[in-house]
């Protein structure tokens, strides 16, 4: 496939690209300036783009099969997320193709079943993640009054951090995936994993889920 990638120089998108070239397909790597393109890996072809300029990524996305947006706004501006997923979707429904997000897990149950979820449970958030964490809920309810685009969402476990790539991942949909222990966690390798497995088979079209291990 010919897949675009926005966000590509982030520490998730970088994976996914990793893992996207991996497999053989086509990449084109969508950066905020040219600046960023020694971040992105050798085999992708680079692109400087300002993504919440919608023309900006009508142009960017022409050519494409499938979308992966990886986006994540600085530190104090998260709210921009909304924006930037209304372009991206925009894009998509432009040339009639899949956006694949990756999301958050703020809208994820807890295990407990007292029906908290990641944003609302007391004291679960560290307080620098509560931004993004709301950010992210409400780029899920655009998705979810989004009836035009082809889109899917995936949440990762509650510690999304770098590690080993194994091609394992247990899947679920509203509901955090915990180990044995009780821990939610997935490697940013295995994410990406799971990324490309639905890219390739997709099985959650206007859908959310999620993983972990």
């Amino acid at each position: 496939m010919n897949i675009i990638i926005y966000g590509a120089a982030g520490d998730v998108g970088k994976r996914i690209t990793a893992e996207a070239l991996a497999r053989g397909h086509k990449v084109t790597g969508v950066v905020r300036t040219e600046a960023q393109f020694g971040a992105l890996h050798d085999n992708v072809y680079p692109c400087a783009a300002d993504v919440a300029d919608a023309a900006q990524v009508a142009r960017t996305v022409k050519g494409h099969d499938v979308i992966i947006s990886a986006l994540r706004p600085p530190t104090g501006q998260e709210s921009a997320l909304v924006a930037l997923t209304r372009s991206v979707l925009d894009g998509a429904i432009a040339e009639g193709i899949r956006a694949l997000l990756v999301g958050g897990a703020a809208r994820l149950r807890l295990p407990s079943g007292n029906g908290e979820t990641v944003l609302n449970a007391p004291d679960f958030l560290p307080v620098s993640a509560v931004a993004i964490a709301h950010a992210c809920q409400a780029q899920y309810q655009l998705c979810l009054n989004e009836h035009r685009a082809n889109w899917t969402f995936l949440s990762p476990a509650a510690m999304l951090q770098p590690g080993e790539r194994t091609g394992h991942y247990r899947l679920g949909t509203d509901t955090l995936v915990v180990d044995d222990s009780g821990t939610s966690r997935i490697s940013m390798e295995d994410f990406a994993v799971a990324m490309l497995d639905e890219a390739e088979a997709p099985k959650h079209i206007r859908q959310a889920f999620t993983v972990g291990y």
